[in-house]
Formats: structure tokens, C-alpha cells, sequence
């Protein structure tokens, strides 16, 4: 019974993830609206999927992106029948993957690199 479980979340949670693949564009697309703060290291990249201010100044602008992308996630999760969570972290990587060269990001453990 574990197994089967353990296999039926896996499953559930590779086909949450390539559907993310294939649906990221729009959750992406107010992402550019942290390039500068981002590039400037004022807003920084957290492991769940959600920004961070790095600079009190950022910080309206960085609640209304997260605002935005828990809303996103929600949807995503409640589509896909997969934690909120599984599917801020996928969106973490792709975040990542596109975000400006100097960009800050915060591990799970709390520590930051950039890019």
C-alpha cells in the first residue's frame, strides 16, 4: 500500500511537473518585472518559488509578484491535484533558469548565491 502510494504521488508529481513545462509562460512573464531589481540585487529568488526583497524599497513590489504567482500556483496545484509547494519549487527552477546574470538566490537553508 505505501508503495503504491509513494508510485502514485511520484507519478502524479512528474506529470504536474511537465505540464508546468509546457504552461510556465505566463506565470513567467511578470518575472521581467524583477530583471532590474533583481540584475541590482535588490530583489533576490527563493528555492519555493517566491521573490524576496533584498531592499526595503523592493518590498511593494516584491508582495504584489508574490501575490501573483501564489495565485498562479494555486491554480497549477488544484489542476494538476499536487501540493502548492511541489509546484512553487518547479517554478523556482524555471525562475532560475531565466532570471538576469546577477540575480540573488536563497537554499532552502537560508544561505544566498548569485548568479
Amino acid at each position: 500500500m505505501i508503495n503504491h502510494t509513494i508510485s502514485a504521488f511520484a507519478r502524479r508529481m512528474l506529470a504536474a511537473a511537465v505540464l508546468l513545462m509546457v504552461a510556465m509562460p505566463p506565470a513567467l512573464a511578470q518575472n521581467h518585472t524583477l530583471d532590474g531589481p533583481r540584475a541590482s540585487g535588490a530583489v533576490g529568488e527563493r528555492f519555493d518559488g517566491f521573490a524576496e526583497a533584498r531592499d526595503p524599497s523592493a518590498a511593494d513590489m516584491v508582495a504584489k509578484v508574490n501575490a501573483e504567482r501564489r495565485v498562479v500556483y494555486a491554480q497549477r496545484a488544484a489542476a494538476d491535484k499536487v501540493p502548492v509547494e511541489a509546484v512553487g519549487r518547479i517554478y523556482a527552477q524555471e525562475i532560475i533558469k531565466s532570471a538576469p546574470p546577477k540575480t540573488w538566490f536563497r537554499s532552502e537553508a537560508g544561505t544566498w548565491t548569485q548568479k
